[in-house]
């Protein structure tokens, strides 16, 4: 089997799903990169693996390199599309080959009256055209099911996806007994509780110092880091002072992937707190394969997907900071609990929602479907299996 997988830069969120499909028999892979990395990425920490990985072909590079990414895309027997202008999907999917789109959320700005005259329009430009063609949609977001049945109808194109990050295996022992490791300088009772990402509003890192001092007052011993730059960091640093919590939260910085994994491997408790605007969040996949407890907002689109409230991870309502509070104080109080929502954390991500499972049974999954078959009955759960129809509000309701 020939697939292309077309988007605009290959990165470390990428490359354990390409690694997976370069790992099985009959399967010839290349990624087409169709722009250079962009200098914030680099800032971030990130690598350029558009030339470092052979199967990378840079289109932009020359007229001659988009030819041949065109013919690549045209002749494959499957081709995927990430962020990619519609004319390259519309090209092969009019004459009726297989194609698959990985999307997070159209319309992650809100579904509200207000909004519905540009949703519409933004549906009927990039959704409709491809109704009644062989697209079909790998949501990378626990929305975008009901993204793409809201004004056109995809039922059953529409399967569960993600970003799959590199899944560690580890000796949980071992790894469980790193959280809290002196490589920090503290030791227990301190809990460890740790926040990842960039330092912008909508994933309003500011909540987490909120908590440490809501956590202050009432005698909680811990220490918290957080991760990341961006343009919320000075107001954080004010924040910090002004809820006098410097003794316990601690501003790290930016720093390399492997680097925020390491911290990942010796925190207790990871805070996710983005809000609808948070397609994906890979660094679920990457806490809770660190074995941390993970306290998340419901709007984020990978925590349906990957966690079972109570069982391996926590739940919040998105803005709630009461409950948002409230599930910390359980796992600082409850260590017991917290280090077996950890393991069912790592054993979720390594066992169910690996790149290499996710590569497999995509493969599984495009075979089914060039046989002409139900691809919608290959899989019960996890990567591949039929993505439903989930409300913004879906939670609240479950709370009722």
């Amino acid at each position: 089997m020939r697939i292309a997988y077309v988007s605009n830069f290959m990165n470390h969120h990428q490359l354990p799903f390409s690694m997976g499909l370069l790992g099985q028999d009959d399967v010839e892979y290349i990624f087409i990169a169709l722009e250079p990395i962009p200098q914030e990425r680099l800032d971030m920490g990130y690598e350029d693996m558009n030339y470092k990985c052979k199967f990378v072909l840079c289109a932009y590079d020359s007229a001659d390199n988009m030819r041949q990414a065109e013919e690549l895309i045209d002749n494959a027997d499957v081709a995927i599309y990430g962020s990619c202008p519609d004319t390259l999907i519309k090209r092969r999917a009019d004459k009726g080959k297989l194609c698959f789109k990985f999307s997070e959320r159209f319309f992650k700005e809100g579904t509200g009256l207000t909004r519905v005259p540009h949703n519409l329009a933004s549906a009927w430009k990039h959704l409709k055209p491809f109704e009644k063609i062989p697209l079909y949609f790998c949501c990378s977001s626990a929305y975008t099911a009901a993204d793409l049945n809201r004004y056109t109808n995809f039922d059953g194109r529409a399967f569960k996806w993600g970003y799959f990050t590199e899944a560690k295996e580890y000796d949980t022992t071992a790894l469980m007994s790193r959280k809290l490791s002196v490589t920090f300088g503290w030791k227990h009772p301190k809990v460890s509780i740790l926040w990842a990402g960039r330092l912008i509003g909508w994933k309003h890192p500011d909540v987490s110092i909120e908590l440490a001092a809501s956590l202050k007052k009432k005698g909680y011993s811990f220490i918290m880091s957080i991760i990341g730059n961006g343009e919320m960091e000075q107001q954080l640093r004010a924040m910090i002072e002004e809820k006098d919590v410097s003794d316990c939260v601690e501003m790290l910085g930016a720093m390399p992937p492997e680097k925020v994994r390491e911290h990942m491997e010796q925190a207790d408790i990871f805070l996710f707190t983005s809000d609808f605007n948070e397609g994906w969040g890979a660094v679920l996949n990457e806490s809770m394969n660190s074995g941390c407890a993970v306290v998340a907002s419901h709007a984020i689109g990978s925590v349906p997907f990957l966690i079972r409230d109570g069982e391996n991870g926590l739940i919040y309502e998105n803005g709630n900071q009461k409950e948002f509070e409230e599930r910390v104080e359980y796992l600082i109080e409850n260590e017991e609990n917290r280090r077996k929502i950890g393991l069912n954390a790592y054993t979720t991500i390594f066992e169910h929602w690996s790149p290499t499972i996710a590569a497999q049974r995509f493969v599984r999954l495009a075979m089914t479907i060039m046989k002409g078959e139900d691809g919608a009955a290959l899989y019960s759960d996890g990567p591949c299996s039929v993505a439903p129809i989930l409300r913004n509000d879906w939670y609240g309701q479950k709370k009722d």
